[in-house]
């Protein structure tokens, strides 16, 4: 069940999820968002996978931390403008041969009562 973090600026809040996702603390997360969020992936090409609600939101997720190994999404840029926050930043993960990759993209948010209900992510490539 969420909790409404209005004491809690949008760019915070954005980045309180980032760091749980970091840590790949699911329930963090999901705390982080609206019963009915919206989470738009960068992938498949060319308009990624659409994800409706928590639970959807949450399955994605848990797919995600067991395909990837220490994933870790560093910010490069964080604005705020109204209920929007936009950030750029840089994926870096290892193979599950230990291989390093990376990959930069943008993320634009939408916050409802200090709460996540849209993020859609976007890639260079």
């Amino acid at each position: 069940m969420p909790v409404t973090l209005p004491d809690k600026s949008p760019i915070e809040i954005v980045l309180r999820f980032n760091e749980a996702l970091n840590h790949q603390d699911l329930e963090g997360m999901l705390e982080c968002l609206t019963d009915d969020c919206i989470f738009e992936n960068t992938s498949p090409a060319p308009d990624g996978q659409r994800y409706v609600g928590r639970e959807a939101v949450g399955a994605f997720w848990e797919k995600f931390f067991i395909s990837s190994v220490q994933p870790n999404i560093n910010p490069e840029e964080i604005f705020a403008c109204g209920d929007r926050v936009i950030m750029r930043w840089i994926y870096r993960w290892l193979d599950h041969q230990g291989n390093p990759g990376h990959i930069r993209g943008v993320d634009v948010y939408q916050l409802r009562m200090g709460l996540i209900c849209e993020k859609l992510s976007y890639v260079k490539g």
